[in-house]
């Protein structure tokens, strides 16, 4: 069976998928509670306000045609008039004067005239005021351990008796310093320029959030001294039934972090890093109450209503299984969730935060992702577990990197299969039926170097029978070298089972016992397999099958009848051949199988006579011409004195053969 699909989630059972489902279920309750809560930190209140700074000013709105004019108590009236601030009021009554005959509707001062100033002057602006004429004043809260105390400064009693408005120009800012909300003055300066006007609403929108008109001098402005000769220094008809707004503004909008006299951070602040004049601020509050374009901020239900929806889509997104496509969906929610408050804003002046949306949606999304990768890294140190069992930690670690090398289930590959098998050790087994412990520590002190052997020359071990072991190679990794790599790893098999003799002499020595001596026989076959996993659905092994297996295991029990330790099958002594010296010592047919097969072994040693007059041996072997006396028994033992033993047995099967 192939496996498909996010690797991450591959091959999830039932109970598996099933955990992982109520996991997310769990995840999906936990964040709603934490945003339930967190929600109620002032923090979070002023990143929903952030946002709504964004979101407002994105697309650049603009002061609404017909809106106030202002005119800026600014640089070059300063250096026009010549004169130290504050002006006499005689100068503001000439401007009351001249706007009045330019045709200006209303004229608003956001200049505070509280306290008596110069007689002539004071009367100067009261003969000037009218109903027409906004006053601003002041609101301030005097904050001391022992109480606290509300301070209202407003216009001197003459100007108000004269028919003069007084306005509350005091805002109110937002715990980061930024003003947002429509004062709570009914009687706020923009409010009653609004009254003046006749453009008032029923209702104060007091506390709903303003919608800002673009950075600093975004409003018509004009200098103070242009003011004062409109005739001359501005167009016709500039201030004709316009609402006028008089106060401070600097051309140079000052940046926030040197604060100005009269000038706040608005929403537009977070783009360009400049504070907005104070007179402008309030005609951006007029143009809200005037035109209605004041945002109310979503209740609680509809809040939570949004917050739920994005957890459940959230959760409807990683519900099978997480990946690329979860740093998809999850953008492309974010950016409709942004979209969504956007048009909250412009369409139904209707602030719905993004804030608890978003961070629901990240916080089941990319929780549920970061339990997937945790699950992934458990059970990929698990895989790496199992196969280090069975093959070298290069491997698995390859594999753990790149599983698309392992390819589950059934494949046809070329393999290198080896089996091995301690001759005799039924008998040593024997010996040792009353010290079982004794037993299971030779068997494993001899799997043991073999097993390591097998793993360091690349090989995947299939399993263990007893004292046998079943390896091959190629397989779930390529390798190129496979058959060089198991005659390799059987003959370092060879000397590991020599060193381990070794150390049995000396134990039994010391003992005063006679040791156990350890012989092994090994077989190895190159040929077409069927590997993969084979087993059941609820328990398997990677092994691998085919009649190649089947040569080799015949191979390594055919080995003794030759008196040599490995037997090789034709394709493999053909591709060692080049690095090992092969020859060829019979054909024979094994069980199972009706055609005969070439059987080789490896020698350390054999120079080219010697081989060429042993391959003259084999031909008149198979020609039935050779007999026990020929003298090639004798020679080719000397010349090559590692298949002495192989020699002999053949001779002795002669030997019997005549007899019978």
């Amino acid at each position: 069976m192939r496996a498909e699909g996010n690797p991450r989630q591959a091959g999830l059972s039932g109970g598996q998928t099933g955990g992982r489902r109520l996991r997310l279920l769990v995840l999906s309750l936990a964040v709603l509670i934490a945003i339930s809560l967190l929600s109620r930190l002032p923090a979070w209140s002023l990143l929903e306000l952030r946002s709504f700074d964004y979101l407002s000013t994105v697309d650049d709105p603009r002061p609404p045609p017909g809106g106030p004019v202002i005119v800026a108590i600014d640089e070059p009236s300063l250096a026009d008039i010549n004169a130290q601030w504050p002006w006499p009021r005689s100068l503001h009554a000439e401007l009351v004067t001249q706007l009045r005959a330019a045709g200006a509707r209303v004229i608003g001062l956001d200049i505070i005239m509280a306290e008596p100033s110069n007689p002539g002057n004071d009367a100067a602006i009261t003969k000037a005021v009218g109903p027409d004429i906004v006053l601003a004043g002041d609101e301030t809260l005097i904050e001391t351990p022992q109480a606290s105390q509300l301070i209202r400064a407003t216009p001197l009693p003459q100007l108000t008796q004269a028919g003069a408005v007084t306005g509350i120009a005091s805002i109110d800012l937002s715990g980061d310093g930024i003003f947002r909300r429509i004062p709570g003055y009914e009687d706020g300066f923009a409010a009653m320029l609004a009254n003046a006007s006749g453009a008032a609403q029923a209702s104060l929108p007091a506390g709903r959030l303003i919608q800002s008109f673009g950075p600093a001098r975004s409003y018509p402005t004009v200098s103070y001294y242009q003011a004062l000769d409109p005739e001359n220094l501005l167009p016709p008809g500039y201030f004709k039934d316009r609402v006028v707004l008089v106060g401070l503004s600097l051309q140079n909008a000052p940046e926030i972090d040197k604060g100005g006299v009269d000038a706040f951070a608005t929403p537009y602040t977070v783009h360009t890093g400049k504070l907005v004049s104070g007179v402008e601020v309030q005609a951006t509050i007029y143009d809200n109450i005037r035109r209605g374009l004041s945002i109310a901020e979503a209740r609680l239900p509809t809040v939570a209503a949004c917050i739920l929806i994005s957890v459940l889509l959230a959760a409807a997104t990683v519900w099978r299984s997480t990946g690329w496509l979860t740093i998809v969906t999850s953008a492309a929610a974010l950016l409709a969730f942004a979209a969504v408050s956007f048009a909250g804003i412009r369409l139904a002046h209707v602030f719905v935060s993004p804030l608890g949306p978003v961070v629901a949606y990240i916080s089941v999304a990319f929780g549920q992702a970061a339990f997937d990768y945790a699950e992934e890294r458990r059970n990929k140190r698990q895989i790496i577990r199992a196969f280090a069992q069975y093959i070298s930690p290069d491997l698995v670690r390859r594999l753990a990197n790149d599983p698309s090398q392992l390819k589950l289930g059934g494949e046809r590959r070329t393999l290198s299969v080896l089996f091995s098998d301690v001759r005799g050790f039924t008998t040593i087994a024997e010996t040792m039926k009353d010290d079982p412990e004794q037993l299971t520590g030779l068997i494993n002190r001899l799997l043991t170097p073999l097993s390591d052997v097998v793993m360091d020359h690349g090989g995947t071990i299939d399993k263990y029978m007893g004292d046998c072991i079943m390896a091959f190679w190629n397989a779930p990794l390529d390798d190129p070298d496979h058959a060089l790599h198991a005659v390799r790893a059987s003959l370092a098999m060879q000397a590991a089972i020599s060193r381990l003799n070794r150390r049995l002499e000396r134990e039994a020595a010391a003992r005063g016992g006679k040791p156990h001596v350890l012989k092994m026989g090994v077989g190895i076959n190159t040929g077409e397999c069927i590997v993969g996993n084979m087993g059941s659905t609820r328990r398997f092994d990677y092994s691998c099958l085919g009649d190649s297996v089947n040569l080799a295991s015949r191979l390594e029990g055919a080995s003794k009848n030759y008196g040599v330790a490995l037997l090789l099958g034709e394709e493999t002594a053909r591709l060692v051949s080049e690095t090992y010296i092969v020859v060829e010592l019979d054909r024979i047919i094994v069980k199972g199988r009706t055609v005969p097969s070439p059987v080789f072994t490896v020698v350390h040693k054999a120079d080219v006579e010697a081989l060429a007059a042993h391959q003259a041996f084999i031909q008149t072997k198979y020609a039935g011409t050779l007999a026990p006396s020929d003298p090639a028994f004798e020679t080719l033992a000397a010349d090559i004195p590692e298949l002495a033993a192989y020699y002999a047995i053949v001779r002795d099967s002669l030997a019997a053969d005549g007899k019978e």
